[in-house]
């Protein structure tokens, strides 16, 4: 493709980013190299599959938690606030959230901090809400909310 087309008509291997490539001997080889994470097995970037995997098992899950307090009336809205809560709350503190303890992941900091922290998730969960940041990653597998709360999402096993 000729280079005066642009990124978006060259496809993804033009959105990586400078000395980034995914195995021509140019620059990294695997999803989380640069960032000293293991190519396979625990600790290494998580799938795109499990990520929207276990958002998909979060969505239903706050829409259920809101569902019981919105009783006999559809939940509405309230599935928002209930996957907000969820979301900081059990990001910040434990590092996941239920969909992600089901599908095996953990959100981490790439500073070594134990935890990610409410500062840190709540950032994440605004720039997941609305949906491109989360839509949009570079060569390491790291979303935009993940690179502005300076984090990764990893597997446990």
């Amino acid at each position: 493709m000729s280079r005066w087309t642009g990124s978006w008509l060259s496809g993804p291997r033009a959105a990586l980013e400078p000395g980034a490539d995914s195995g021509d001997g140019t620059g990294q080889r695997w999803k989380g190299e640069r960032l000293g994470l293991p190519r396979s097995g625990p600790g290494s970037v998580a799938s795109t599959g499990r990520r929207a995997f276990a958002i998909l098992l979060d969505f239903v899950l706050s829409g259920g938690v809101a569902a019981v307090f919105t009783q006999p009336e559809l939940p509405k809205n309230w599935s928002l606030l209930a996957w907000f809560t969820i979301t900081i709350v059990a990001v910040g503190f434990f590092g996941f959230t239920p969909g992600h303890a089901l599908f095996g992941l953990r959100v981490a900091r790439l500073d070594g901090a134990g935890a990610v922290g409410l500062p840190r998730a709540a950032l994440r969960t605004l720039l997941i809400f609305p949906i491109i940041p989360a839509v949009v990653w570079d060569a390491d597998g790291r979303c935009l909310h993940d690179k502005a709360a300076g984090t990764v999402v990893v597997r446990v096993r």
